[in-house]
């Protein structure tokens, strides 16, 4: 009988690579396709010069099915996943996945979220024949904007990576669940805090500002990456829910990372400061 429960480490380990992965192809969909990929031009997108402003009817733009089309996808492609991504994170539904699946329903949540990521990216439509609101692949933008977009998205991955670390990766993911079900050790969050657990419940997207810095610092925006800008970061300010007291909890936490950082630089300097001279007069 304790062979059984680590069967549920399989599902949980299959959810983490397929979530691993998803998260590799977001960052081609997010930063690479439009860092370096030189954006189309259709018959409906102006060319763009250094020395003129483009020119182009937003009515006739809006009335054209090359146009239209596209982004009628993609609203439905985004709706799915906000919708997703938002039922199955009430306290109604995780109830529900929680007495069928046990300590495998935050692995499911993960799994669908990674799933309707996948469906996204895969039957993404975009908007060859429309324009552009800014293009920086023409001189003088040519070189520099697209390193400083580079730049800004590689710090903002950077950044986006180490909070997930710091937010405890395993159970995000849902494989510490399991992993202290198998021990007997219970839920995870029943050893924290209740202001971690209310800061949890509030912070439903812990990189808010570097999503939107992803989202935004393009070298061009074309309408469907408008679209997927606008829609996320609508959907990234309402599901934003952080208080005073979690602000108050977040800088204690802070300071106590300073404190054990700030105490164990000292420590390495005294031992520094011990050892220096001796090993100086025995060489």
């Amino acid at each position: 009988m304790a062979f059984l429960p680590l069967l549920l480490l399989v599902p949980a380990l299959l959810s983490f690579l397929f979530t691993f992965g998803t998260g590799v192809e977001l960052i081609r969909f997010v930063s690479l396709r439009v860092l370096f990929v030189q954006p189309p031009t259709g018959a409906g997108a102006p060319q763009h010069r250094a020395d003129a402003a483009p020119s182009y009817e937003w009515r006739a733009v809006l009335r054209d099915s090359k146009i239209l089309h596209p982004l009628m996808m993609d609203v439905g492609l985004i709706t799915l996943f906000i919708l997703q991504h938002s039922l199955m994170a009430t306290e109604r539904v995780k109830r529900w996945t929680g007495s069928c699946l046990g300590v495998l329903q935050r692995s499911f949540y993960v799994f669908c979220t990674a799933l309707a990521l996948q469906l996204l990216m895969r039957y993404w439509q975009p908007v060859r024949d429309g324009p552009t609101l800014w293009n920086a692949h023409t001189e003088p933008w040519y070189t520099w904007v697209p390193l400083i977009c580079f730049i800004l998205h590689f710090v903002a991955w950077l950044i986006i990576f180490s909070i997930v670390l710091i937010f405890d990766y395993a159970e995000l993911m849902g494989i510490k669940q399991v992993y202290y079900h198998c021990l007997g050790m219970g839920d995870p969050l029943a050893v924290k805090s209740s202001r971690a657990v209310r800061l949890y419940s509030h912070l439903r997207h812990p990189v808010y500002l570097e999503f939107l810095l992803l989202l935004w610092g393009v070298p061009c925006l074309s309408l469907d990456r408008l679209l997927l800008a606008l829609l996320f970061t609508a959907y990234l300010t309402c599901a934003h829910g952080l208080d005073q007291q979690d602000y108050h909890y977040l800088r204690s936490q802070l300071d106590k990372k300073f404190q054990v950082f700030s105490r164990e630089e000292a420590a390495y300097g005294d031992l520094l400061a011990q050892n220096g001279p001796s090993t100086y007069k025995e060489n």
